[in-house]
């Protein structure tokens, strides 16, 4: 009998840099990892293409992702949800 592990859905939070295209958003995704050779911590910036069905998104606003299956060459990722800002209404 052989039994499959499922994995925790991996979500990633980022920025909407761009929203031009039709329903679809480029997120920048920032995460610090340590320099292999020397140790000092650095950002790394990855772009992700991501679905945006409903064309909410604006530049500027946080947003996490989820996975999807592939919707074309490079857009593997949905909108969950776009993070409200903080602060006091």
């Amino acid at each position: 009998m052989m039994t499959t592990i499922r994995k925790k859905p991996k979500y990633f939070y980022g920025s909407v840099i761009s929203n031009k295209m039709a329903k679809t958003v480029v997120v920048a995704v920032t995460r610090q990892v340590a320099h292999p050779l020397y140790g000092k911590i650095v950002r790394r910036i990855t772009k992700l293409k991501a679905h945006d069905e409903s064309d909410r998104c604006q530049v500027g606003d946080r947003v996490r992702l989820s996975p999807s299956k592939p919707l074309s060459k490079e857009k593997h990722w949905r909108v969950a949800e776009i993070i409200p800002k903080g602060g006091s209404a």
